[in-house]
């Protein structure tokens, strides 16, 4: 072989090593196996909760300044309305994994991004739900855990949003980050039923909006932070773990996590809201 030849043999290898390590540094996961989990399934009497984080001022600000309401006036439903919103968000900044804003609030969280800032899933999650919260939709911003949170030194959490769909009667699920509604067929699912759906490698699981290879690279990347779920009503930490799962106690081995709530119920974590 010539040197020539060498040179670009090389550089190839160098370019497929480089790739290599991008994907399994973005998503260290992909090669995990997705086991079913299982919760309790058991008919509880649940005290109904409202999920509106912010004052009725605060709300109506939000909707006011950024035109939420002339910008979902076309749909006809208010899973429509999500997906305008989330592909929304969405599209308003590139993902920044260690910027975090001063203040975790929709409003300031935008005015930031008017002004070139980019962050983290969090604050996709945090804009989706205010905005969601403004149009009179009940939702939430909701964290998701691997199930090694408590000794992983990083990539144990991502947050996404869930929202009550009136309609549907059922929590819908959204990854802000990418841009994920996940549906079974046709019907939007929550956090929990996407875990079962992968982990059942149910063939009506899609992903509007994805590409055949963005969502098998989404499948394996999101599989192993649907462990533990969390939601955060005010300062209130509510928790769900999988049957035989201990309650974590501390995030990526350093960070104390409060939990206000711990439970394996799927009926106290997925209640409809007062």
């Amino acid at each position: 072989m010539s040197g020539r030849k060498k040179i670009i043999v090389g550089v190839l290898v160098l370019v497929v090593l480089a790739g290599v390590y991008a994907v399994q540094s973005y998503a260290p996961f992909v090669f995990a196996k997705t086991t079913l989990l299982q919760f309790d399934e058991s008919e509880q009497v649940i005290e109904p909760v409202s999920w509106y984080s912010y004052s009725e001022e605060y709300l109506a600000q939000l909707r006011t300044e950024y035109e939420l309401e002339s910008m979902v006036e076309e749909c006809v439903s208010d899973y429509e309305k999500v997906q305008v919103i989330a592909s929304w968000v969405h599209g308003l900044w590139e993902h920044d994994g260690s910027n975090q804003p001063a203040q975790g609030d929709p409003i300031f969280i935008l005015r930031e991004v008017a002004n070139g800032q980019r962050f983290r899933c969090v604050e996709y999650g945090v804009v989706i739900s205010g905005c969601l919260q403004s149009l009179g939709m009940q939702a939430r911003t909701l964290g998701l855990k691997t199930a090694d949170v408590e000794t992983r030194a990083s990539g144990a959490g991502h947050v996404a949003t869930e929202v009550f769909l009136r309609d549907l009667n059922k929590w819908v699920f959204i990854d802000g980050q990418w841009n994920v509604i996940p549906e079974l067929n046709g019907i939007p699912l929550n956090a929990v039923e996407l875990q079962s759906a992968l982990a059942r490698k149910e063939k009506g699981l899609e992903f509007p909006g994805l590409s055949q290879a963005e969502a098998i690279f989404y499948k394996k990347w999101i599989s192993p932070y649907l462990y533990y779920f969390d939601v955060w009503p005010g300062n209130y930490r509510l928790m769900l773990g999988p049957v035989g799962a201990k309650q974590p106690t501390k995030f990526q081995i350093q960070y104390p996590l409060p939990v206000g709530e711990y439970t394996h119920s799927v009926q106290r974590f997925y209640a409809a809201p007062r």
